[in-house]
């Protein structure tokens, strides 16, 4: 579902590496020519211009959904009505209302939808979790989540892009979701936030640079910095144990090069990049299983709340405390919690 770049770049691929157990059948844009387009290079037997055709045309195993993100809850909440798994682009909504929503929609042993969190799937990510389940390194300490990259103008002249209504959220949400699901993968579940964000520079209604500090349940404290201003781009996460400290430097995927440790412990036994690929291939065994998958349910809701939280922290000049937004909050949903910047 969309035939954008995303689609091309990351889901065609990713479906190329894992052929033997999926195929494309079908594309649906509500540009015909450009989902047209699509097909022809990619090898795709049928398009579409209407979600609901396609569904009752091909009746899908899977649907990949890769349009803005307010169009996500609605269609994947079709899409598993129709009895169909979703792997969904971030943010999968705009809303943990949204979310709750969705997760009101699968069924107890599917269809489930799972959210694109590929760079917790690479081999360096996995291995680190390993180590900390198994306290071989020591208890976490420190860590440090930094997504800084750069976004002009022209990047933000695409209609629905820079808007609370069509985005959710700003560069949070949009592009620091990707390593804050990976700090939460191995550091667990956050207990408070404390937040700042601003629109320093970008002609848009949401935030260009967000900047936190958390606290974990463990004890651990982290620093989380997202922006869209920063000209020398990085992903950069940093994790400080009682017996090492373990390292990633990256911009939008890494394999183990990237990830550098003081610890002798640290020895990867394969090299499995991030990225899209990384995650199929898990998805599927959980479709093949009939399991949940990562990525998903609670586990796919822990950044979405992550992210909720800091906002309403910005947003109020307050700490923030893990489960303290609920329905009755206004930041569940929507989150600028319908403050005005």
């Amino acid at each position: 579902m969309g035939a954008g770049a995303v689609a091309a770049h990351g889901h065609v691929p990713a479906v190329r590496a894992h052929r033997t157990r999926i195929e494309l059948v079908a594309v649906v844009d509500v540009d015909e020519a450009r989902a047209a387009a699509f097909a022809a290079e990619h090898g795709v037997p049928a398009v579409h211009t209407d979600l609901a055709g396609m569904l009752a045309a091909e009746r899908p195993d899977v649907v990949f959904v890769c349009t803005p993100p307010h169009l996500h809850a609605e269609q994947v909440i079709e899409c598993l009505r129709a009895g169909a798994w979703v792997w969904c682009e971030k943010p999968l909504c705009r809303s943990l209302a949204e979310y709750d929503r969705i997760q009101a929609a699968e069924g107890a042993a599917g269809p489930h939808v799972a959210v694109v969190y590929q760079q917790r799937f690479g081999s360096g990510a996995e291995h680190l979790r390993e180590l900390t389940a198994a306290g071989a390194l020591g208890r976490p300490l420190v860590g440090l989540c930094h997504t800084t990259w750069y976004r002009d103008a022209d990047y933000y002249a695409v209609p629905y892009r820079g808007r609370w209504e069509t985005e959710g959220g700003g560069t949070t949400v949009l592009h620091g979701i990707h390593q804050i699901d990976l700090m939460l993968s191995v550091l667990g579940d956050w207990a408070e936030i404390r937040a700042m964000a601003g629109r320093l520079e970008r002609p848009i209604e949401t935030e260009d640079v967000s900047m936190a500090a958390v606290r974990f349940d463990g004890g651990a404290m982290a620093s989380v910095v997202n922006s869209v201003l920063s000209p020398r781009e990085e992903s950069y996460l940093r994790f400080d144990f009682a017996g090492g400290t373990v390292e990633l430097r990256h911009l939008y995927g890494y394999r183990n090069e990237d990830w550098t440790s003081t610890s002798p412990l640290w020895n990867p036994p394969r090299d499995v990049p991030s990225g899209h690929a990384a995650q199929l291939g898990p998805l599927l065994d959980a479709f093949e299983r009939g399991r949940r998958p990562a990525a998903s349910g609670a586990d796919g809701r822990r950044a979405m709340e992550f992210v909720t939280a800091l906002y309403a922290s910005a947003l109020t000049g307050r700490p923030v405390r893990r489960g303290e937004i609920d329905p009755a909050s206004p930041f569940y949903h929507r989150l600028d919690g319908g403050i005005a910047w």
